[in-house]
């Protein structure tokens, strides 16, 4: 499960590559998000899903929604857009097991040790590796403008996913995902009316992107994503984020045509390996 949540999430920087040239940022995602809420309410209402029973779990699922979805979706995809190449993108994001395991010690109480600390390292030198040679010449003023949207999604990703695992680790993935994206949706529609024209070109490029991310990824790696947190330590799971900019590269090599370095191969064999240690019982 862990190594085809990878996997799947990876092909997320793929999708967003695809259908960006045809809509703004915020209106794809708008898009996506109102595709998520009608199949998985129809899938709830047809499989009589359990819907939580406290007002209070309620807004602990929509804040999670809102952090893992909306600030971490939302900056990725304005960050691509704005030019950020997607590999820097993973990077910046790549960063977020650090973070979680200083919150984990902090606020949720877990041990993390010696050995998770050194794969964790490991793991950020070989990202570093991979996607390190995708800067080129980017003057640093310019850089800066285009990282702030992904530095605002790894905050977004690391405090969802130490909030989920504080406050609502557990519930059902058909009524939790209409939940998680409903205030998802709302507040990201508010921002692209403000900021965007909403206007989409419906190429054939763009409905499949589309579809590619609300099929495998709102549906299929937010539960994978949802089910490891629920039975994992936030660290390790956190960790599986490392192997996302090394398998987003195997992936842009296989459908773009994009070569691998033999400096970003290094990388990839140093990522997987800290990610091994880190993650080891």
């Amino acid at each position: 499960m862990p190594l085809l949540f990878v996997l799947l999430w990876s092909t997320g920087f793929i999708g967003a590559k695809f259908g960006l040239p045809y809509v703004e940022p915020l209106t794809f995602l708008c898009t996506r998000y109102l595709l998520v809420i009608v199949l998985m309410a129809a899938l709830a209402f047809i499989s009589r899903a359990p819907w939580p029973r406290s007002a209070a779990q309620y807004v602990h699922i929509g804040i999670t929604g809102v952090l893992v979805h909306g600030i971490y979706l939302g900056g990725v995809f304005i960050a691509i857009s704005h030019g950020l190449p997607a590999g820097v993108t993973s990077l910046v994001v790549g960063l977020q097991p650090l973070l979680t395991a200083l919150g984990a010690g902090w606020l949720l109480g877990e041990q993390v040790r010696g050995r998770q600390w050194l794969g964790l390292a490991m793991g950020f030198g070989g990202v570093a590796l991979v996607v390190g040679s995708k800067l080129g010449g980017t003057s640093v003023p310019t850089f800066g403008a285009m990282l702030l949207p992904a530095l605002i999604a790894l905050l977004g990703i690391t405090v969802g996913t130490l909030y989920q695992k504080r406050f609502c680790p557990s519930f059902d993935l058909r009524s939790g995902a209409v939940i998680q994206f409903l205030p998802t949706l709302l507040l990201t529609a508010l921002l692209a009316r403000t900021t965007e024209t909403m206007q989409i070109d419906w190429s054939g490029e763009f409905v499949f992107a589309l579809l590619w991310l609300v099929l495998v990824l709102s549906l299929g790696a937010i539960s994978l994503l949802n089910l490891l947190i629920r039975s994992g330590g936030a660290v390790n799971v956190a960790s599986l984020f490392y192997l996302t900019p090394p398998c987003t590269a195997l992936v842009a090599w296989a459908v773009f045509g994009e070569t691998l370095s033999g400096t970003a191969l290094a990388g990839m064999v140093i990522a997987v390996a800290g990610v091994a240690l880190a993650r080891r019982q």
